[in-house]
C-alpha cells in the first residue's frame, strides 16, 4: 500500500486487505517488545532488569504509534473501518482464535496460578514475568510487584497505545477524541498511579481505584476492606464515604444528566480497554434477537448476585447488639429493604406504563429478593447465612463473576464475542446505570429517518449488539438500558442520521408507532384530514 493519500473510491481491492513495509516494521518492533516479555515469562537473566523492562515498554509504544500513522494518516479524515471482514484476526479467523486462546491463557494463569508468572512465596523473592517488573514497581510504591501490578501496567499501556491509535483512527470526531483521552487519564491517573502513591502515604490503606464503584469493585464492603479504611484515620474514612456518596448521590445525578455514558465511555477502565485495544473486535458483537434476551437475563441475574453477596458480606460481620456498633443486623437488613421498596415503589407508580411486561418481571425479581433476605435474616449466625459461611458467597462472587466472567471470557474472548462481553452480558455496575438510564435519564441518541440508506454500519460496529439501523429507519429515539453511549454508530453513519442528545424526558421515548409510507396510501390519508 503507497503512503500517498488515496482519494480513490474504488471498491474493488480495499488498501486494508494489504500492508506497507512500514506497517511491518511496525509490526516487527511491537512484537519484539513482547518477545522480551515472554523471554521474561521464561525466568531468562536479563543484565539490567530496568534497562530491559524500559525497553519492552517502549518498543510496544513505538510499534503500534508508527503502525497506527502508517495506517490512517495516509487516509482521508473519516469513517475508516475498511476491510475489517477481511482480516483473519479481526473476523473470528485463525488468528482471531489464537489471540483469543493466548489472552484467556494469560488470564487463567493471572488469576488461578501466579506462581507460573515468577510470584515469589513465603519471603522468596519475585522471578520470572512479576520478577521483570520489580524495578517499576520498587520505584513507584516500594514494594516488589504482583501479579496484579504486571497486570495493571500492562493494562494501562495497552489503552495508551490503542488509545493512540483509536485518536488517529476517529480524528474526524471530536466526541471520539475526548472519550479516548479520558479514559486513557482515568486509568493511568486514578487506577495505577494514584494506588501505588496511596500506598507509599499509607501502607494500611486498602487498595482504592477511586472511579471504580461498587458493584464493580465488590471488595469495598469486605470486612478487611472497611476495618482497614475505618483504621487509616480520617483519610481511609473520607474514602469510605465518598464510596457511599459516589454510588448514592454521583452515580444518579451523573446518570440523570448524561446517560451512563459518563461511565461506561469515559471513565471505566474496563470500558476503556474494550474501546482502545477491543476497537478492532466491536463488530462482532451478536445483533440477534436470542442475544438480547440472554443479555438481559444474565447481568440482571449478576446484579442481583452482587446485591444479595454485598448484604450477606456485611451482615455478617455487624453484631446484633447496638452497644457493638450502632448499625445493627437488625437494623441494616430494615434499611436495604426498605431502600429497595422505595426503587420499586416509584418504578411502578411513575414508569410502570413505559416498561409494560418488564414491570412484571421486575416485581418478581423484587419480591424474590425480599424473600431471601428476610431468610438470611432469621437463618443467619455469626459467621453463617442461608446454613453456609458468608464468606463462601464472597469467594464464590470473586471466583466466578470477577475472575472468570469479567477477566478470563470479559477480555479474553474478545477476538471471538466481541470487545464488551463483560459490559454487555456480566457488569453489574452496568446494569445499575442501565436502570437509571431506561428510566430517567436525559440521554437519548436520536434519529432522522428520512436520511438513512440502510447501509448498517451503525448496526454492524455496535458494540452492544444494539440494531440500531431498525430505529433510524423508523426514525425512532434509541433509548436503550445497555446503550453506552460510545457515539460509534454516529461516527461511522455516512448520512448523519445519528446525534447523542441530553434534552428533556419528556418525549424521550417514542410513544407511538412511527407510520411508514408503505404502511398506508397516503392519498387516502390526506383525503381524510
Amino acid at each position: 500500500m503507497s503512503n500517498k493519500l488515496n482519494e480513490s473510491m474504488s471498491l474493488a481491492k480495499p488498501d486494508a486487505t494489504n500492508m506497507s513495509i512500514k506497517q511491518k516494521i511496525a509490526i516487527a518492533i511491537g512484537f519484539l517488545g513482547l518477545f522480551l516479555l515472554t523471554l521474561a515469562f521464561f525466568n531468562t537473566s536479563f543484565p539490567s532488569k530496568n534497562l530491559f523492562l524500559t525497553l519492552a515498554l517502549a518498543l510496544l509504544f513505538i510499534g503500534v504509534i508508527i503502525y497506527s500513522r502508517s495506517t490512517y494518516l495516509s487516509k482521508l479524515e473519516g469513517i475508516k473501518n475498511d476491510g475489517v471482514w477481511f482480516k483473519s484476526i479481526s473476523s473470528r479467523g485463525f488468528w482471531g482464535w489464537i489471540l483469543g486462546i493466548v489472552l484467556t491463557s494469560f488470564y487463567i494463569v493471572l488469576y488461578f496460578y501466579p506462581k507460573y508468572l515468577g510470584l515469589g512465596t513465603n519471603g522468596e523473592e519475585n522471578v520470572g514475568l512479576i520478577g521483570f517488573f520489580d524495578p517499576l514497581s520498587k520505584l513507584l510504591s516500594g514494594r516488589p510487584a504482583s501479579q496484579w501490578f504486571v497486570y495493571g501496567t500492562l493494562y494501562t499501556v495497552a489503552i495508551l497505545v490503542f488509545g493512540y491509535k483509536f485518536i488517529l483512527k476517529y480524528r474526524h470526531n471530536r466526541y471520539q477524541q475526548l472519550r479516548t483521552i479520558s479514559v486513557m487519564f482515568f486509568q493511568l491517573a486514578f487506577a495505577f498511579l494514584i494506588p501505588e502513591f496511596m500506598y507509599v502515604m499509607n501502607s494500611d490503606l486498602p487498595y482504592y481505584d477511586l472511579k471504580s464503584m461498587w458493584p464493580l469493585n465488590y471488595y469495598i464492603f469486605d470486612e478487611w476492606s472497611v476495618k482497614g479504611f475505618l483504621s487509616s484515620g480520617n483519610i481511609g474514612l473520607a474514602f469510605l464515604i465518598f464510596g457511599i456518596v459516589s454510588i448514592f448521590v454521583v452515580s444518579p445525578i451523573l446518570t440523570y444528566k448524561y446517560g451512563k455514558r459518563w461511565y461506561c465511555s469515559w471513565v471505566c477502565g474496563c470500558g476503556g480497554l474494550a474501546e482502545t485495544a477491543g476497537d478492532s473486535f466491536r463488530q462482532l458483537s451478536s445483533k440477534k434477537l436470542s442475544a438480547w434476551k440472554i443479555e438481559r437475563w444474565l447481568i440482571h441475574t449478576v446484579l442481583v448476585f452482587s446485591v444479595i453477596m454485598t448484604t450477606v458480606m456485611i451482615y455478617t460481620y455487624l453484631g446484633y447488639d447496638k452497644n457493638d456498633f450502632w448499625l445493627t443486623r437488625g437494623l441494616f437488613i430494615s434499611l436495604v429493604i426498605g431502600l429497595l421498596t422505595l426503587v420499586f415503589t416509584g418504578v411502578i407508580l411513575f414508569k410502570r406504563h413505559e416498561l409494560g411486561k418488564d414491570a412484571k418481571y421486575g416485581a418478581i425479581g423484587f419480591f424474590v429478593v425480599i424473600m431471601v433476605l428476610l431468610l438470611m435474616h432469621f437463618t443467619g449466625t455469626t459467621n453463617h447465612v442461608f446454613y453456609i459461611k458468608g464468606s463462601a458467597m464472597r469467594s464464590a462472587y470473586g471466583l466466578y463473576i470477577g475472575s472468570i466472567f469479567s477477566g478470563v471470557i470479559g477480555t479474553g474472548f474478545y477476538p471471538i464475542l466481541g470487545n464488551r462481553v463483560w459490559c454487555r452480558f456480566g457488569c453489574p455496575m452496568a446494569a445499575i446505570l442501565g436502570f437509571q438510564q431506561r428510566l430517567f435519564s436525559k440521554f437519548r441518541i436520536t434519529t432522522n429517518g428520512g436520511q438513512c440508506i440502510s447501509c448498517g454500519n451503525c448496526s454492524t460496529y455496535c458494540e452492544m449488539g444494539i440494531d440500531v439501523r431498525a430505529y433510524a429507519q423508523k426514525g425512532k429515539n434509541i433509548v436503550r438500558s445497555s446503550c453506552v453511549g460510545c457515539g460509534i454508530c454516529a461516527a461511522v453513519c455516512p448520512r448523519g442520521v445519528l446525534k447523542l442528545e441530553n434534552d428533556s424526558i419528556d418525549g424521550r421515548i417514542n410513544p407511538n408507532e412511527i407510520l411508514l409510507g408503505n404502511d398506508v396510501v397516503l392519498m387516502d390519508l390526506v383525503n381524510k384530514q
